[in-house]
């Protein structure tokens, strides 16, 4: 593929139902601490990744974890991957810290995530 290429996974996004405790485990397992730290969101970074916890799902109504692929133009790999038949779940928009993200599902329905550091 030319022009949009897809860089590595770089960030997970987990869901969980105790936040204090899937905090405290992931802060242990990576030695770090977490680098946001909020009721609605926590997020880590550790090793070139990102893991991301989102309280029952979040605004989003995650029902699994979402692996988020890094590419340098959002809106053009949402057009090729639309065009190859996936469908928009959510749309790009700004997630905060410079980043934009958008969220698709393939035929077996199947949550695939795209993310863009401006």
């Amino acid at each position: 593929m030319t022009g949009s290429s897809t860089q590595e996974i770089k960030t997970l996004l987990r869901l969980m139902s105790d936040l204090a405790t899937t905090k405290a485990v992931c802060a242990a397992l990576l030695g770090v601490p977490p680098q946001t730290d909020e009721p609605s969101y926590v997020g880590f970074e550790s090793a070139g990744q990102h893991i991301g916890l989102v309280p029952g799902g979040g605004p989003q109504g995650m029902s699994s974890p979402v692996a988020h692929w890094h590419v340098p133009d959002l809106e053009a790999k949402l057009a090729k991957v639309t065009a190859a038949g996936a469908i928009v779940k959510e749309p790009p928009h700004d997630v905060g810290g410079g980043r934009s993200l958008a969220t698709v599902t393939d035929p077996d329905g199947n949550v695939l995530g795209m993310l863009q550091d401006r």
